[in-house]
């Protein structure tokens, strides 16, 4: 019932986010912005379904790893992929030394789970075991994605109102600005905002619903938990370089660029509201 409400209010928050990229574009620009907008996120979905992976593994300098290679990390994918009754995952290793782990691909036939050596010389086989079933989650549930569409229509929203600002749709000014240009100001200004503020809801409830299948694929809630708490402590002191911002919801916690942010902008649930919701308590 968690999970499946969760995927409730993450489909909500998807139509959302879409109903506001097309409300933008026609207030803005009238018809013809919402049929630029429509085309302009059209275009920028199918862009980041077929190479969002190849992005985020060029990103990461992730390289495939065999199980000669590293007989541990792969064979526990493996083993994890078989009981989720999903295909093996392609398996990668990053360089980065701050401890993380992300899964990425369009569906599961296309998916692949990195770990950054960081994560493996930090947790213990358990731990990984956690960690890796999280990943797993996401990849059945096709949350890579799920959160890769919000992304994208995200960002989409920014740029279209710039566009649709100082590129001439015809008629007047004010008719190519729908009629308001105060309330498209308005909406330049706020629209990104809104839909960051989705964008970072959906990835909670996400990571929310692959905290909860990662536990029961690994058979225990609290290997996940203690590498949560590992990973959360010694990430905060290594800060990783992740090129886009919209890169940081895929990690099993969000990468540390070296400032804090926001509570409101963080793309991962607090690490004492993950735990309270793995082993019902705030602290193991």
């Amino acid at each position: 019932m968690f999970r499946f409400m969760n995927n409730v209010k993450t489909f909500m928050l998807l139509a959302g986010m879409m109903v506001l990229f097309v409300y933008v574009g026609s207030l803005i620009g009238g018809r013809q912005g919402m049929i630029i907008a429509l085309l302009l996120g059209g275009g920028m979905n199918i862009a980041a379904y077929f190479f969002s992976d190849k992005l985020a593994l060029a990103s990461m300098r992730a390289q495939p790893v065999s199980e000669d290679q590293a007989p541990e990390l792969v064979g526990i994918v493996r083993d994890l992929a078989r009981q989720a009754q999903i295909p093996m995952p392609r398996v990668y290793v990053c360089p980065p030394q701050a401890p993380n782990a992300f899964a990425t691909g369009r569906n599961p036939r296309n998916a692949a789970v990195a770990v950054t050596r960081g994560l493996l010389e930090l947790v213990n086989r358990d731990e990984l075991t956690g960690v890796l079933a999280h990943e797993i989650a996401h990849v059945k549930h096709r949350d890579i994605l799920i959160q890769t569409v919000a992304a994208t229509i995200a960002g989409a929203i920014s740029a279209l109102g710039y566009i649709l600002w100082f590129v001439p749709l015809g008629g007047s000014g004010n008719d190519r600005r729908g009629g308001n240009p105060l309330a498209a100001i308005a909406m330049i200004i706020l629209a990104p905002i809104a839909a960051l503020l989705i964008q970072m809801a959906i990835s909670r409830r996400r990571e929310y619903n692959a905290d909860s299948y990662g536990a029961e694929l690994a058979g225990s809630p609290l290997p996940l938990a203690t590498a949560l708490q590992k990973l959360h402590e010694y990430s905060r002191r290594i800060p990783m370089r992740v090129p886009l911002d919209s890169q940081k919801s895929m990690f099993i916690v969000q990468p540390f660029s070296g400032r804090d942010a926001a509570d409101l902008f963080n793309t991962h649930p607090s690490l004492a509201n993950r735990l309270k919701a793995l082993i019902g308590r705030e602290h193991i």
